[in-house]
């Protein structure tokens, strides 16, 4: 896996889990973090699987 990948992968986790902790405290971007959040994890494995598939 490449750093790209990783770094992708690991800030859209943090996004999830900061917009998870903010439902919590009813704060109304919640829903923006998490979704941004998603976004993120998306195009992460979108570059994981691009590179998986130029390998072949």
């Amino acid at each position: 896996m490449s750093k790209k990948v990783i770094s992708f992968f690991t800030f859209g986790f943090f996004l999830l889990f900061t917009g998870l902790i903010s439902k919590f405290f009813n704060w109304s971007q919640s829903n923006i973090i998490m979704a941004t959040g998603l976004l993120f994890e998306l195009l992460a494995a979108l570059i994981f699987i691009s590179e998986k598939l130029r390998k072949k």
